[in-house]
């Protein structure tokens, strides 16, 4: 995209969701699809090439809902312009400076349902396969949804990419937790990918790290939440470096790098034993 000249601000595109020349476009086409016109509530990214779709909903008197940076203050926003907001001041509030300026924060127990996902990737196959940039956050939003009651598999999910960024790509890419889409929106292409793969099915809490869970406090409350109602809720096992012991024996045959030395699966190093000298009487 950048040797073509097909990326756009902010630049280079290169980890992150990539925006593109043609994403106001290719954001427009989400009007002629039928499952956007009965939408009452859309849940939109907030990556730059889907900044003409969270202004195309508050256009359309959609109630919007951004994630949160890094699900750090919660799941999601809901975007609430000022009372009679012109187009420009609508156009701001579409912008990320104005997710922050007119967000308010949406609780795990708030009754909410959404009718329509828009997420951002970086490559997806016309089979509906997603490969996003690599943190996993499009999908565990997805799967916090899930538990939260707010989408269900019905939900359509919509994606919005360069026609460079259809791409054939193996189904073994994927893994269970990875999003999968039903529309992609290019600034040539609507595609109806007919995706059979399922969808998450809520929090798969064994592929969850304990440091992720300290990072994202929503994701503790629902987990606790999931405690209560009896779900296992064990998280993934974290690899942990052998305690040193008090007393250490000199060995009389000492290992060396990369034969199995305690520690080596640490990644540590491991040092030689120097040879124990003797003090003259």
């Amino acid at each position: 995209m950048e040797a073509q000249d097909i990326a756009d601000f902010p630049r280079p595109v290169h980890h992150r969701i990539p925006n593109f020349k043609g994403s106001y476009l290719a954001g427009q086409r989400l009007r002629d699809l039928e499952v956007f016109a009965r939408t009452q509530e859309v849940k939109v990214d907030p990556d730059k090439p889907l900044e003409g779709v969270r202004l195309l909903a508050l256009q359309s008197k959609k109630t919007l809902l951004v994630p949160t940076p890094r699900l750090r203050s919660g799941l999601f926003n809901r975007i609430t312009p000022p009372p009679g907001a012109s187009g420009q001041a609508l156009r701001r509030c579409a912008t990320a400076q104005g997710v922050r300026d007119f967000s308010t924060p949406v609780g795990l127990d708030s009754s909410v349902l959404v009718d329509l996902v828009v997420v951002g990737s970086v490559a997806v196959s016309e089979r509906g396969w997603r490969i996003g940039k690599g943190e996993g956050y499009a999908d565990l939003e997805y799967a916090m949804m899930v538990s939260m009651g707010a989408v269900s598999e019905r939900t359509p999910v919509v994606t919005i990419v360069h026609d460079c960024q259809v791409l054939d790509f193996p189904e073994a890419l994927l893994e269970d937790h990875d999003l999968t889409v039903d529309y992609i929106l290019t600034p040539t292409r609507v595609i109806a990918t007919g995706c059979e793969r399922p969808k998450p099915a809520g929090i798969i809490w064994s592929k969850v790290s304990p440091e992720m869970l300290e990072k994202i406090p929503v994701l503790r409350s629902l987990r606790d939440r999931e405690r209560r109602a009896g779900k296992d809720v064990t998280l993934r096992a974290e690899p942990q470096c052998p305690a040193p012991p008090h007393t250490v024996r000199t060995p009389q045959h000492t290992p060396q790098l990369g034969t199995g030395a305690p520690g080596a699966a640490c990644g540590s190093r491991t040092r030689q034993a120097r040879p124990v000298r003797h003090r003259r009487l």
